[in-house]
């Protein structure tokens, strides 16, 4: 038989173009095969793959569902028949059809990732988790099977897992242009500057030449404010004949980017096209808080308000169903209020031997969405300083005082010198594996809820300055209501504005409470002064710093355009000039803030708020 004709050399030319991705000729050739013999396997399996590609589901079921007649004991088939199964729903099915491959034998990475993804549809991300790692166990090297299990932690909360599962990425088997942008996005989301910059510039260069595009390349383009390039990406994939045009997540991204361009009614639409078939309550947050957000552009408020709550109930179902948390869970870094220091014991505490201000850290605290990544930034243009987004160091630093066998703060004066010693070389040795600090650089710390741990900041940097971002506390507690926080903590403390409010009202009478007794140098600056009055506001705070004047640190935006990566929520932010579009914004909202105004009015005053 010539190899026009022959099946077998059908079905294995037209594996090949399903690997390279030529999904037309793929399928043509397994018809052909089946022309001559319609139960040929191979050409059955591949025609099935082919289906499932071009995402004609039900097709591909059927297939499967044939070749496990025709093979009931080829774990293979099974397991192609449940990974066809969990686009149509069918978890359940799809479930089965996987234990049976198990049972037959077929235990494989390929089939333990795809048993992951299901449970991941599934939302139980604890069980995808523990079905990932078998994976990576069969095969550690796997690049895809690594950036499954590192997504699936960051889901559901577990970054530090997330970001050990991709050390060492470059030497992963199976880098496509794909999977490195997986793995650039999740790193530079995660603020993993050091992992992140190689993988960076690969996706770029990528982009640069033409490369094979995909929607994660996209995302790190627009995550990274490179909005031409991730245009000409966009418009590459939607000129693919096999992209499907209402695909959910093509539209997302289309979305995301009309949005980055201030075309929010073509944003609005886009999102209410995906909440149209978006039945999954515990993901809608994902849709609705962007949407919420291009509401509120539009002026459309009242829509944009009830889009927030219903995100937010969207997100604390998910948190509690997938990360077992309660919407009652507190905050560990505010329930640090319930404890102050002791006046008998902070005068105890000798500075003698700490280090300098030029050998200390510089903080950057504040209640969130005050105006800290725009302060970062600021200082992160000066030559002498080195910012490394927000990170867990100093509560790490917390709770290795609380193992010297103290109460915390009571107890701060009982730490020998040898002691805090060692957790300042801890501290550091964590910041070195962060960011590399040239001779004569300092470092900006900046974690808003650092503000809670301003006595262990006094304890062990005693001459350390310290910045408090302040702003108007309803301008604040709106931008923490409309922000999307990945944060289990933060999410379930911005859930609402009354608990938001009960929130920054602790922290802020915890801050007042031992800010006289610590005598800490500390600033306080208004985000509302900053922005009305930019370089007074900088040359203020540069002296505060004793820093050496540098006119770098009057282009914020022009060094976060060439950083090109910023981890926070603000990261489209601060890309921007200097304005005062954020100031005041809560009026537009003003009915929802009557109930917790008299719980704010207290430091509204103090500071010389309005309300």
């Amino acid at each position: 038989m010539s190899a026009a004709y022959d099946p077998d050399k059908l079905a294995e030319l037209a594996a090949r173009d399903l690997q390279n991705n030529q999904i037309a000729e793929a399928e043509s050739k397994c018809l052909r095969a089946l022309s001559t013999d319609r139960r040929h396997r191979g050409a059955l399996n591949v025609l099935g793959m082919v289906l499932h590609t071009q995402g004609r589901h039900e097709d591909a079921v059927r297939v499967f569902n044939a070749l496990t007649q025709f093979e009931p004991r080829d774990a293979q088939y099974w397991g192609n028949l449940g990974t066809a199964l969990r686009p149509t729903r069918r978890y359940d099915a799809a479930m089965a059809a996987y234990d049976h491959a198990l049972e037959l034998g077929g235990v494989s990475p390929d089939l333990l990732y795809n048993i992951g993804v299901l449970h991941v549809d599934r939302c139980e991300y604890e069980a995808a988790a523990a079905m990932f790692s078998r994976a990576v166990g069969l095969a550690p090297a796997d690049a895809g099977l690594r950036l499954a299990l590192a997504q699936c932690c960051y889901d559901i909360m577990r970054s530090e897992e997330a970001v050990a599962t991709l050390e060492g990425w470059p030497a992963f088997a199976g880098l496509t242009p794909e999977i490195i942008a997986g793995i650039a996005h999740l790193l530079v989301t995660m603020g993993e500057t050091r992992l992140a910059e190689p993988a960076l510039v690969r996706v770029l260069e990528n982009a640069q030449r033409g490369g094979p595009t995909s929607l994660r390349l996209v995302r790190v383009l627009e995550r990274t404010n490179r909005l031409r390039e991730a245009r000409e990406a966009l418009t590459r994939i939607k000129a693919r004949p096999e992209t499907v045009s209402d695909d959910a997540d093509l539209l997302l991204t289309e979305a995301s980017l009309a949005q980055r361009d201030g075309a929010d009614e073509e944003a609005c639409r886009l999102y209410f096209a995906v909440l149209k078939d978006h039945d999954d309550f515990l993901r809608r947050h994902h849709v609705l808080f962007p949407l919420a957000k291009s509401l509120d552009t539009l002026g459309r408020y009242d829509e944009a308000y009830a889009t927030l709550e219903a995100a937010h109930r969207s997100q604390v179902a998910f948190l509690e169903f997938a990360a077992g948390r309660q919407a009652t869970d507190g905050s560990p870094a505010l329930k640090l209020a319930r404890n102050g220091c002791d006046p008998q014991d902070v005068a105890t505490w000798q500075d003698a031997d700490a280090p300098s201000v030029e050998d200390s850290p510089i903080f950057i605290v504040a209640f969130p969405r005050s105006g800290t990544t725009l302060l970062e930034q600021i200082l992160d243009a000066h030559p002498a300083l080195r910012s490394m987004d927000e990170t867990p160091f100093l509560k790490r630093a917390l709770d290795a005082a609380s193992d010297c066998g103290i109460r915390y703060p009571s107890e701060l004066g009982r730490l020998s010198a040898a002691q805090l010693e060692g957790i300042r070389g801890h501290y550091w040795s964590q910041v070195r594996g962060k960011v590399e600090l040239q001779p004569g650089q300092r470092l900006v710390d900046k974690n808003p809820l650092n503000m809670m741990r301003l006595p262990l900041i006094r304890r062990l940097f005693p001459h350390a300055r310290t910045v408090l971002a302040v702003r108007h506390p309803c301008d604040t507690l709106l931008s923490c209501l409309q922000q999307q926080f990945r944060a289990p903590d933060l999410a379930l403390i911005c859930r609402d504005l009354s608990t938001l409010a009960t929130n920054y009202r602790t922290a802020f009478d915890f801050w007042y409470a031992q800010l006289p007794l610590l005598n800490a140098a500390t600033l306080e600056l208004r985000y509302e002064s900053l922005v009305a009055d930019f370089p007074d506001e900088v040359r203020k705070l540069a002296e505060f710093l004793l820093l050496p004047w540098d006119e770098a640190l009057l282009a914020p935006g022009e060094h976060a355009r060439a950083k090109g990566y910023i981890s926070t929520p603000s990261y489209s932010q601060v890309v921007q000039p200097i304005n005062r579009k954020s100031v005041g914004r809560w009026k537009r909202y003003e009915q929802h803030f009557k109930d917790v105004l008299p719980m704010l009015a207290p430091h509204a005053q103090r500071w010389g708020y309005p309300l």
